[in-house]
């Protein structure tokens, strides 16, 4: 094919068998804009669960959906290159910038500029460039200011203790809200709930002192309510009780304390607060209805009554000695006020504060103060944006080419410096003496079940669990070269991060697909060899039950004989039928007869062939057997692509991922032994030479005897020694398959 000419502004590459584009220099990033969307490698990404800083992205992720699409990439390039003097900066990826490299002809720089100088002076530093160190604490740059642009204030803030006290107050009751200082404080919207909150409270608080109704008992009027319901029911019961008393006098003395209950109590530990005691009525019973208020109340209540009657009734009644139901149901109305007052309680936030203090503030009223101090603080606002803005610049200055280089070209994945990952490479898995470099955090299993299996590629799904981070982490590793006979689910394995840190991996899942070339080669051998293995396996266990079996029916059959028939029947021998055990040997042995006759023709042929000739048979036998599984296996092997598992990630792939087998070869590296003989300390010894002798002489005898045969001589020697007979003229070759099936035909009928 004709090279075609580059008449683009860009350059391309061939990466992972796919064109890209190849940024180069800072006039491609400049110019990122303009490229045409279709070109890019990525369309979307998520922004977390990569080895990229997280802070990079959500700067770029202005739209806030999790995602960073392209038209965010371009927006934050074209931001950068604009701020900065020179963009080739941005291809050394250096975490700091110095401030001459900003640009002060455009409105965005020059702020940049004075924000980063203010950023260093905040912290004390006397140098000619900024850092993301610097930028990323913002509690430090901002920790001996009180103003800062943040439209929240700290009591430090104020310059009167009169407004560091309300200031205090407000984060006390209504709340807080953290200044850009680290330090808490409160904004506009706090303010303006303290104040109300104070007013309403105050005006409730005012209302209660106004209608002397509301507080019967002054300012024991709460404690008396709470001393009235604590013997409420109790003094209700007793009443209710005399009047039953007095309906019917016969149910007195039910409806009192019997003497047998308190001789069922006698033999326990008794005290005034027993349960048993104070669920006796509160007084005796009568019909004249009067309770008494010094002696003969139940002891489980003495001390309920007595606080009540120091605090109501010593009140309305004073000196009374005995309490009716009529006087019992006057404090019912009295108390009603002042608990419908209660329910009206506004503004109670602000209650712990106490009632002198909520009315000064109220009185003074000096909100507008405070919400000028926050105005004050607002002004600064833009400053405060310019020193984020600060922030996102040195992010970018050390972020963008690398993010370009996973977003754009993709090139960092096909970079053949093993130091330098993509930013979805999440470590490397150490399993069955190999590791594998192509890991990647899987954020959702049922994506990956779906999509993954279009990739084409081995992988394995492990559960990452580790002591040094807290949580679980899920990963698909991807297995390029080895074998995988020892790879299953459940093995254990072990899983580093980009940080170094080691993490028990268990395989939970493994999608199957070709590894590699030699892998599919001797795939189906030992697909062969596991099927033989699994039928000797399943015969084996076939006739162990099976002669379990017969064995345990015969005992059982034998007994039930001897029981029956005194053992008569089992003593007799059963006849052998000699003729029918000669003809089924007679079969068998014209089988494998024919059988051996068919091999011994295709060795005899293949012998006959040159040294050469039978080098190319056994290859070309090889080949028919493991030539298709090898085409297959080469065909998949070219179209492995991640992109289905990045996909399932959340990633919008607008290009193939190829992992082709040379470039697959170098992400899964196997153990490499040198090639030395060692002796084996636990190898099974063998004493003296007599076995080496043995096999020596046996060797010989094989060679010795092939030799003869091949050239003839064992024939002339067995037929002069009378061993064998000279051989009759052979029959055709078409008529013996013929014979041998009618010769085993008539066996079969013999035996029948």
């Amino acid at each position: 094919m004709k090279k075609q000419k580059n008449n683009s502004p860009w350059q391309f590459i061939n990466a992972g068998g796919t064109v890209r584009v190849n940024i180069t220099s800072g006039k491609d990033i400049k110019n990122l804009s303009q490229l045409d969307e279709k070109m890019w490698s990525v369309l979307s990404m998520p922004v977390t669960g990569l080895e990229f800083d997280e802070t990079t992205l959500k700067y770029m992720d202005t739209d806030g959906d999790s995602r960073v699409r392209v038209f965010e990439v371009k927006a934050a390039t074209d931001w950068i290159t604009s701020v900065v003097k020179n963009p080739d900066i941005l291809l050394k990826k250096q975490d700091f910038l110095p401030l001459s490299e900003i640009n002060q002809e455009c409105e965005a720089g020059k702020e940049l500029y004075n924000s980063a100088a203010q950023i260093l002076k905040n912290l004390g530093l006397e140098k000619d460039s900024i850092s993301v160190a610097d930028t990323s604490d913002s509690i430090a740059i901002f920790a001996k200011t009180v103003l800062n642009g943040d439209g929240v204030i700290i009591p430090d803030t104020a310059s009167t203790d009169d407004l560091k006290e309300i200031i205090t107050s407000c984060i006390s009751t209504v709340g807080s809200t953290k200044d850009l200082s680290g330090i808490d404080g409160i904004n506009a919207d706090q303010v303006e709930a303290f104040y109300d909150a104070c007013a309403k409270y105050n005006a409730w608080k005012a209302a209660g002192k106004a209608d002397k109704a509301i507080l019967p008992y002054g300012d024991n009027t709460a404690a008396a309510l709470a001393a009235y319901k604590a013997i409420e029911e109790k003094v209700n019961d007793y009443f209710t009780r005399c009047r039953l008393a007095e309906f019917n006098s016969d149910a007195q003395s039910p409806l009192d304390v019997s003497a047998e209950q308190f001789l069922a109590i006698t033999t326990k530990n008794l005290s005034e607060n027993s349960e048993e005691i104070a669920a006796y009525p509160l007084a005796r019973i009568s019909a004249v209805a009067e309770l008494p208020l010094d002696k003969g109340i139940n002891p489980a209540w003495k001390a309920a009554v007595a606080a009540f009657k120091s605090l109501v009734i010593d009140v309305d009644f004073p000196k009374a000695k005995t309490l009716s139901a009529e006087q019992w149901a006057t404090f019912a109305g009295k108390f009603a006020p002042y608990i419908a007052w209660m329910g009206a309680k506004d503004g109670a936030v602000v209650e712990p504060l106490g009632d002198e203090l909520v009315a000064k503030i109220v009185k003074e009223d000096k909100k507008q103060a405070i919400l000028d101090l926050i105005a004050k603080d607002k002004e600064l606002e833009s400053e405060a944006k310019a020193i984020a803005s600060v922030d996102k610049m040195v992010h970018y200055v050390r972020d963008i080419y690398t993010l370009l280089k996973n977003y754009v070209t993709f090139i960092d994945f096909y970079s053949p410096t093993q130091d330098i990952k993509s930013v979805f490479q999440a470590g490397v898995l150490y399993i069955d003496k190999r590791s594998c470099d192509l890991c990647v955090k899987v954020s959702d299993m049922g994506k990956q079940g779906a999509q993954a299996p279009a990739s084409g590629m081995f992988l394995v799904y492990c559960d990452c669990t580790s002591k040094k981070k807290a949580g679980t982490m899920q990963i698909a590793a991807a297995v390029t070269a080895g074998d995988v006979d020892s790879i299953y689910v459940g093995k254990n394995a072990i899983f580093y991060d980009r940080d170094g840190i080691d993490w028990d991996a268990t395989v939970v899942k493994i999608i199957e697909n070709p590894i590699s070339i030699p892998q599919a080669f001797w795939s189906p051998y030992k697909k062969f060899a596991k099927f033989i293995e699994d039928s000797v396996n399943k015969f084996a266990a076939d006739s162990d039950s099976k002669v379990t079996s017969n064995a345990t029916s015969g005992i059982s059959d034998a007994g039930s004989k001897m029981t029956s028939e005194g053992g008569a029947e089992a003593a007799k021998a059963q006849a052998f039928d000699i003729a029918k055990f000669a003809g089924i040997f007679a079969a068998i042995g014209l089988a494998l007869g024919y059988i051996g006759g068919f091999l011994l023709a295709v060795f005899n042929g293949f012998i006959s062939l040159p040294w050469w000739g039978m080098i190319l048979s056994v290859l070309g036998l090889m080949l028919l057997i493991s030539g298709p599984s090898m085409i297959m296996a080469a065909i998949k092997l070219r179209k492995r692509n991640l992109s289905p598992v990045l996909n399932a990630n959340g990633w919008a792939m607008n290009t193939a991922v190829l992992v082709r087998i040379p470039f697959g070869n170098t992400l899964t590296k196997t153990a490499q032994f040198p090639m030395i003989s060692m002796e084996d300390a636990f190898k099974p010894k063998r004493k003296g030479t007599w076995w080496k002798v043995t096999l020596c002489i046996l060797a010989v005898l094989i060679v010795a005897v092939a030799v003869l045969y091949f050239t003839g001589v064992l024939d002339d020697l067995l037929i002069s020694w009378g061993w064998m007979s000279a051989p009759a003229e052979a029959a055709p070759v078409d008529a013996a398959p013929a014979d041998a099936a009618a010769a085993v035909e008539a066996v079969a009928d013999s035996i029948q």
